[in-house]
C-alpha cells in the first residue's frame, strides 16, 4: 500500500463541548469556552505538521435554533477569539478568513471578524478558515442562484457550467478539497459541513470530546492518514501502479 503525503486540508467538526461540560457539572457555555481556547493549541499544531489549510466548524446555521443564552455566549466567544489571538495569529504568518453567513452575525461580531481577517491578510503560512453561521447546502444553493442568474442575463452558457466553476462562486472557493476531516465528540455524521468539499476526504471520527482535543490527538489524526491509500475511485492496482511511476519519472 503505497501511504499518501501529509493532508494539505484539514477540517474539523468541533463537537462534544456541551456534553463536555454537563457531564462535569457545569453549563454548556463553559464547555465551548474550553473548546475555543483548544483552538488555539490545534492551530499551532496544524502548523508545526505542514498542514496548509485548516478549516473549523465554529457555528452552524442550525446552531443558531439552540437556546438564546448560549447562541449569545458562541457569539461573545467568537469575538473575544478574534481579539485575544490576533497578535499570536499574525506572528505565526496565519491568514484567517471566514466563510458563511458572516452578514447574519451581530454588528459587534462582525467587526471583530473583519479586524481578525484584515490584521492576518498579509500571512504567508497556513489559511486558517473559520466557518461561521455555515451551511454545506445553503453555499451550494446560493452559488447555484449566482450561476442561474449570469446564465439568465446570457454571461454564461448553462450548458458549459463546470464543477470548477460552481466551487468558484461558493463561500469556500480558494482553498483545495478537504483530504481529511476530523469529528471530536463521538459522532459520525457531517452535519451539513463541506458537503461538496468532502466528497473524497478521509473521515476520522474519535469519541475524544473538543475541550479535551490536543495537539496529540491530531498527531494521532494525521498519523491514521498517512496510513490509508487513497483511490479516488481507481483500485489498489492502478493507484501503486500510477505511484511507482511518478517515482520512476522522479529518478
Amino acid at each position: 500500500m503505497t501511504n499518501p503525503p501529509a493532508p494539505r486540508h484539514v477540517a474539523i467538526i468541533l463537537d462534544g463541548n456541551g456534553r463536555w461540560a454537563t457531564a462535569r457539572g457545569l453549563a454548556r457555555v463553559a464547555g465551548h469556552e474550553f473548546g475555543a481556547d483548544r483552538v488555539r493549541e490545534v492551530v499551532r499544531a496544524a502548523g508545526r505538521a505542514g498542514v496548509k489549510f485548516l478549516t473549523v466548524y465554529a457555528l452552524s446555521m442550525d446552531n443558531r435554533k439552540r437556546p438564546a443564552d448560549e447562541v449569545a455566549a458562541l457569539y461573545r466567544l467568537l469575538e473575544r477569539f478574534a481579539e485575544t489571538e490576533r497578535e499570536e495569529l499574525v506572528d505565526q504568518g496565519v491568514k484567517v478568513e471566514v466563510v458563511g453567513d458572516v452578514g447574519s452575525l451581530p454588528p459587534s461580531c462582525q467587526r471583530a471578524i473583519a479586524g481578525l481577517c484584515e490584521a492576518t491578510a498579509q500571512g504567508t503560512g497556513m489559511l486558517f478558515r473559520l466557518a461561521v453561521a455555515y451551511s454545506a447546502r445553503e453555499d451550494v444553493l446560493r452559488a447555484v442562484q449566482g450561476l442561474a442568474r449570469s446564465a439568465a442575463q446570457g454571461q454564461i452558457d448553462p450548458g458549459a457550467i463546470t464543477a470548477e466553476q460552481l466551487r468558484g462562486a461558493m463561500w469556500t472557493a480558494g482553498a483545495p478539497d478537504i483530504d481529511l476531516l476530523i469529528r471530536t465528540g463521538g459522532e459520525r455524521r457531517l452535519s451539513d459541513f463541506m458537503l461538496l468539499e468532502a466528497s473524497y476526504a478521509e473521515l476520522y471520527f474519535t469519541d475524544v470530546a473538543w475541550p479535551d482535543f490536543s495537539a496529540e490527538h491530531l498527531r494521532s489524526a494525521l498519523l491514521d492518514y498517512t496510513r490509508r491509500e487513497r483511490r479516488f475511485g481507481l483500485t489498489s492496482a492502478q493507484v501503486q501502479a500510477t505511484s511507482r511511476l511518478r517515482q520512476a519519472l522522479a529518478r
